[in-house]
């Protein structure tokens, strides 16, 4: 692709991989993503901002064909989507040193086996002077890994976010001039990978704050050059303040399950509470994690499988117990056909959940009058819930 300008001197260098739908082998990404590094050319120096996943190292060394030299390459974060390709960068620039926080050094060794003589550590708040360029480092450990840093280019006003920020979305372009369309990608990143280091976030987010930023460059995504859209969104994913909206993951075998779904998704639109379904046996889960994001509530849904829960469903409720989210109450509802311990189970697989649990509806069979009677008090004490909070 080649390299693309976007200051004076400064340059994206990175990767788009247009076909990619899995990410880390877990994560739905149906829009693609791209692998940002950036070049930086001061007076003196060249810098070189992350490198790009292995799968794509060729399209980096062919961006880099006019490059004479790199005497830094930046590390921001060890992963290798983000490191990946600097042994090949290291074996075509001789001279060239990688510069990464404390932690990062031994991730780098350990994971590509880079040689420490290689390897430059910079404390947090150090500058790097390229000449006319002056890059300053800013530790931001757990966003999402301990050793992650961002780093600041004060002449351009440019703030390099690695993960940060980040979307996985395709663009031919630097930008995306859709502001809806990357917000959104970057919310289903946000909530795949950052939600669960979310309190770690807002305070970095709050120290971030005091740098006049022009551009924003995160290593995954579009850049952006009006910064206001993407850190209103941010602050908010990260703040307490949860909406007046129930998500309803489930799975219903037989249709006893779907019945008290439906009921309980009309009970709540009554009520005047916005209600969110996931068929878990045909939903993307990224669109699970991003609707978790805000909610208030969450209500599982699930047969009895032998004398458990279905196991699709348990593998979402240990999805969302590993992302954390900001949830205030929970319940559960269900059937069963001769009996079993399937609240127990989906209870134990989420304790780092911390919401309320609220009284769950539990049915032998199809339910019936006295079925769809529970469900009507569990509505109105989601309801009452949520008015206590000021939210509906």
């Amino acid at each position: 692709m080649g390299l693309k300008k976007i200051k004076d001197n400064v340059f994206w260098a990175g990767a788009v991989d247009w076909d990619r739908r899995l990410f880390d082998s877990l994560i739905p990404i149906p829009d693609g993503t791209s692998y940002n590094a950036y070049l930086i050319f001061g007076k003196d120096k060249t810098a070189l901002l992350d490198t790009v996943d292995p799968s794509m190292t060729d399209v980096l060394m062919q961006n880099l064909k006019d490059v004479k030299s790199i005497d830094f390459i930046i590390s921001h974060h060890a992963e290798q989507d983000h490191s990946g390709s600097i042994p090949a960068v290291l074996g075509r620039y001789g001279n060239a040193k990688v510069v990464t926080s404390s932690k990062g050094k031994a991730l780098l060794v350990d994971h590509l086996h880079i040689p420490d003589d290689r390897i430059v550590t910079v404390e947090d708040g150090a500058r790097l002077d390229l000449g006319g360029r002056t890059l300053e480092f800013i530790y931001t450990p757990w966003v999402h890994w301990p050793e992650t840093m961002v780093s600041y280019l004060h002449e351009d006003k440019i703030l390099f976010t690695c993960d940060l920020f980040g979307s996985h979305l395709a663009v031919s372009g630097l930008y995306c001039e859709e502001e809806w369309k990357v917000c959104e990608s970057a919310k289903r990143y946000y909530a795949e990978v950052m939600m669960p280091f979310r309190t770690n976030i807002k305070k970095h987010l709050e120290r971030l704050a005091k740098y006049d930023t022009a551009i924003i460059a995160p290593s995954h995504g579009p850049l952006y050059n009006n910064i206001d859209c993407i850190v209103k969104a941010q602050t908010q994913w990260v703040s307490d303040a949860v909406s007046n909206e129930v998500i309803i993951p489930y799975v219903s075998m037989h249709g006893s399950t779907r019945l008290l779904v439906d009921y309980l998704t009309d009970a709540l639109a009554a009520r005047g509470i916005k209600v969110e379904r996931f068929d878990l046996t045909v939903t993307d889960l990224g669109k699970l994690a991003i609707a978790l994001v805000d909610a208030a509530t969450v209500v599982i849904g699930s047969p009895t499988v032998l004398t458990g829960a279905h196991p699709i469903v348990i593998s979402a409720v240990f999805l969302a117990n590993a992302l954390r989210p900001k949830l205030k109450f929970s319940s559960i509802v269900g059937s069963y056909g001769w009996g079993g311990r399937m609240i127990e189970d989906i209870q134990k697989t989420m304790p780092n959940l911390k919401a309320q649990m609220l009284e769950p509806v539990l049915v032998k069979g199809k339910p019936d009058a006295q079925a769809y009677s529970a469900v009507e008090r569990l509505a109105q004490d989601i309801a009452a819930k949520h008015h206590d909070m000021n939210i509906l």
